[in-house]
């Protein structure tokens, strides 16, 4: 087939950063989309950075992942923001109060993920309450909302379970508060990417190939997901053993039913896709090698030792999608190990892949090396997974220290590293935030493999400086970003 060309956002060179919501700063345990979301917009557009890509944005799963979400379509509900709730009269600003035993906890730079929610949730149910006495829920505006976001009723039908230790007092009081929540997050999501869109600045999202098996998009639609008669996977996802992972990785989530998908013209993808389109310019799809192959391993197995590849109609699910999207917003996450098909795949429908340089030293001829880079292609540092660049610079051995000193030059890795990246042919360049700030081991964002204290980095309030600013708008103007 004719290629297609690249979306217009990758026609240009352009600077990111990589930054999730609940790593902006905040006295209410995790970032959130209030005013810190919006002055670290400002500083972005005052830094030259005109594309700011974050992690999944659905509610979180097991561990705190955003990788592991019980919706495709709902937002994480302690994104909602609680200061305009007070300027909408839902809340009294001493509803805001932290108490001191709390304060240290809940504004430090580790999100307290059970601290926020159980903060959050209580005057989210308050609020919820004065909502419904003032007829909000009788609103046009409300009534709007609810008819043009048909996912919300599986959301609220399946997806509550781990919601309702939390704020509502009982199933129909948590049934309204959550659905009063989406509503509000879309008010408040709309109005920082209307921010965002003024400051010159593109929103990048992710979205997570693989659903969870207890996720509302399953339950609701068990006849896409190869699942038993009891909801449980008949086949596992995950990737075989390879050279960082003896075991290889078992994700736990069930694998398509893609002949119901065939048969449905792909309206469920559609509908994702579209979801995100609304709220993003582009979206990262998650293990997109994954469209053209994917591991099975056995229902019940520990690792992913024992398993097989079965393949998977990633150019037809394209084909439908691009006839809702005549330009895809898509960027393929093509990590691993990247056949002819899949390279096929990705180059047909005009998608840029990824490259991460922290993975070009440990030879003289791989094609992580930015020179070695298509325009086509997103360039990080590193991405969620890796270490931070100061770190990753700690575990290289002498030769491989050498190697990338040849390469890049004298000065603090970290300002190196994002200096080689940004002058990479890749039309956009993506920095992690803990790696503008040169941050080291504390401020890894996950570490693949373990669940337990991932996702919690914040950054300080006050690391977002003015002189950090005009640094990286001088590099990025020096890398022909601007």
């Amino acid at each position: 087939m004719q290629q297609r060309p690249p979306h217009p956002l990758l026609t240009t060179r352009r600077a990111g950063v990589l930054m999730h919501i609940t790593s902006l700063p905040g006295a209410h345990g995790s970032g959130d989309l209030g005013s810190n979301a919006h002055a670290f917009a400002d500083w972005l557009a005052r830094a030259g950075i005109s594309v700011w890509q974050m992690l999944p944005i659905g509610p979180t799963g097991f561990g705190d992942s955003p990788y592991s979400s019980p919706s495709s379509f709902a937002i994480e509900p302690t994104f909602l923001a609680l200061q305009p709730l007070v300027k909408q009269g839902l809340l009294r600003a001493s509803d805001l109060v932290v108490a001191p035993r709390l304060r240290r906890a809940m504004s430090g730079n580790a999100c307290d993920f059970p601290a926020s929610r159980a903060f959050r949730m209580e005057r989210y149910a308050k609020a919820a309450q004065v909502f419904a006495r003032k007829g909000g829920f009788r609103s046009a505006r409300y009534r709007q909302f609810v008819a043009r976001n048909a996912w919300l009723t599986s959301w609220l039908d399946h997806g509550l379970d781990h919601e309702l230790d939390h704020g509502a007092s009982d199933d129909s009081a948590a049934r309204a508060m959550h659905s009063w929540i989406q509503f509000e997050l879309a008010s408040q999501w709309a109005q920082l990417r209307a921010h965002c869109q003024s400051r010159g600045i593109a929103l990048v999202g992710d979205v997570p190939i693989f659903v969870t098996a207890d996720s509302a998009d399953a339950r609701a639609n068990a006849p896409l997901f190869r699942l038993r008669k009891d909801g449980q996977p008949t086949v596992l996802t995950g990737v075989p053993p390879d050279d960082f992972s003896a075991d290889g990785q078992l994700w736990g989530h069930p694998h398509y039913a893609w002949d119901a998908h065939i048969a449905s013209k792909f309206a469920w993808w559609t509908a994702r896709i579209a979801c995100a389109a609304e709220r993003f310019d582009l979206v990262r799809i998650d293990h997109f090698i994954g469209l053209t192959q994917a591991y099975e391993i056995p229902f019940g197995a520990s690792d992913a030792r024992v398993g097989r590849w079965r393949k998977a109609p990633g150019r037809a699910l394209l084909t439908a999608l691009a006839k809702k999207f005549p330009s895809l917003p898509l960027i393929a996450e093509d990590l691993g190990a990247v056949t002819p098909a899949v390279a096929a795949l990705r180059d047909d429908f005009g998608l840029a892949g990824l490259r991460i340089v922290q993975n070009a030293f440990w030879s003289g001829k791989s094609s992580d090396l930015p020179h070695n880079h298509p325009t086509r292609c997103v360039a990080y540092s590193g991405t969620h997974d890796n270490e931070t660049s100061v770190q990753w610079w700690s575990g290289r051995d002498a030769t491989q220290r050498a190697r990338f000193r040849a390469y890049a030059g004298r000065g603090p890795i970290h300002e190196v590293m994002n200096r080689i990246v940004l002058a990479s042919p890749a039309m956009m360049a993506v920095l992690p935030m803990q790696d503008i700030l040169g941050l080291g081991k504390s401020a890894r964002m996950n570490l693949p493999g373990q669940s337990a204290g991932q996702w919690s980095w914040r950054m300080d309030a006050k690391a977002a400086s003015h002189s950090l600013a005009t640094a990286m708008h001088a590099l990025i103007e020096a890398t022909g970003r601007m």
